[in-house]
Parts: structure tokens; C-alpha cells; sequence
């Protein structure tokens, strides 16, 4: 799952204002930031087969310390730990913060064939929908604009581009995702784990631009 993942930080800004929608973007891809990271460095391992599944060619033999179960607790509680410290939030919002980044495993599990272990590469698991690429797709589309929709019913528009502006981006994001359909698998693990760290540095950076043109509900007056 790649946009899919977004979603989820759009609800999480929806319940906790405090937290950079930017921030909560780098947290449901926290794994696979890690994960193409470990795979430069040959800590994880990826082939390139083409036609591995309908919507990927990655054939992820080897990922323990990102996509185990125990693994994506572990930087999931990191995460949540380390935003609490760092800007001095309450426990909820650590939380919160923990469970975007926990999101990616659950939403991986739907997606990948049976290759999330529960530890290191022990019980390896997978409901494997990228068998499937259109149905899968709209999945996705389908939790972006969920997610979307319940964040901007959270906040009101700051000019047209507050208005339109996550729109237009959502619809970027799906169409990027649908050009790998068509276009030829890509000539290693390292140029994937490249393009992925590029593209959720990009997609953070344009929602934190793009949270700017949104202002926060006021909240309403309690009756007297």
C-alpha cells in the first residue's frame, strides 16, 4: 500500500490539531522510510520479479526489523515516546502519533502476500490484495479520500487553495500511483528505496504547505 497510508494521517489531524499533518505524513510511512533506508544500506533485503503480484513487482524476501509485527511495535512506540519528549504533548497525543505509525503495518497486512513475519521471519503473513490491482487501488483512493474528507470537516478553507488544494493533491498522488502500471519495473531495490525516501520528503513538504491554507474550527461556545 502506498497512498492508502495517507488517510490515516489525515484522521489523526482531524483528532489532534496539535500535531503537524506533515509530521503525522513522515509517521504512517515511518516503516518503509526505515525500510528503504536498511535496504541501501543491505540490512533488508527486496528482488525486483516482474509480475511478483498484479500491482507490484517487489518481492520483499527479507524485511524483519521494519514489517515484523514486534518491529513495527517497536518504532511505533518509539515514535510516540520520542514525539512526547521532543514537543512536550500530553500522553494522548503521543499516542496517537504512535498509531499512525502503527497503521502501516495493519494496512501492509491487507495488501502484501505472506511476508509479514510476526518476528524476524517467523509466521510471515499477508491477505495479499496487490493480487488484485484495480479493486486494490480503489482501496486506496477510497481511505485517501475518507481521510480527506474527515480532515476538512475538522477545518475550514483559507483562500482556494485551502479549498482545493489536498483535492488536487490527492488526485496527484493517486495518478502517480496508477502510472506503475504502466511503466516498466524499475531496475533495483536501491533505485526503489531511493524513489520512495524522495517521494515522502516531497508529500510531507506539500502538506505542511497545504496545511496552511486550512484553519482549525472554531470550537463552538457551551451553552449557558
Amino acid at each position: 500500500m502506498f497512498v492508502g497510508h495517507y488517510g490515516v494521517s489525515f484522521v489523526a489531524k482531524a483528532h489532534r490539531q496539535e500535531i503537524p499533518l506533515w509530521l503525522l505524513f513522515i509517521a504512517v510511512q515511518l516503516i518503509d522510510v526505515f525500510w528503504a533506508i536498511f535496504v541501501l544500506f543491505g540490512i533488508e533485503k527486496v528482488r525486483i520479479v516482474p509480475g511478483y503480484t498484479a500491482s507490484s513487482p517487489l518481492d520483499l524476501y527479507y524485511f524483519p526489523y521494519t514489517h515484523s509485527l514486534l518491529g513495527a511495535a517497536l518504532w511505533s512506540i518509539a515514535f510516540g515516546v520520542i514525539c512526547v519528549v521532543i514537543y512536550r504533548w500530553n500522553r494522548a497525543a503521543g499516542v496517537i502519533a504512535g498509531l499512525a505509525v502503527f497503521s502501516h503495518w495493519i494496512l501492509d497486512l491487507l495488501v502484501h502476500r505472506p511476508d509479514l513475519a510476526l518476528y524476524d521471519s517467523h509466521m510471515k503473513m499477508g491477505f495479499g490484495l496487490w493480487n488484485y490491482k484495480w479493486p486494490e487501488f480503489i482501496l486506496e483512493a477510497l481511505l485517501l479520500f475518507i481521510g480527506i474528507y474527515i480532515y476538512m470537516r475538522s477545518t475550514r478553507a483559507n483562500g482556494n487553495i485551502g479549498r482545493y488544494g489536498f483535492i488536487v493533491f490527492a488526485v496527484a498522488m493517486l495518478v502517480l500511483q496508477a502510472s506503475q502500471f504502466y511503466t516498466p519495473p524499475p531496475p533495483s531495490g536501491n533505485m526503489v528505496a531511493i524513489s520512495a525516501l524522495f517521494a515522502y520528503v516531497l508529500f510531507a513538504a506539500i502538506a505542511a504547505w497545504l496545511e496552511r491554507k486550512r484553519l482549525p474550527e472554531p470550537k463552538s461556545a457551551p451553552s449557558s
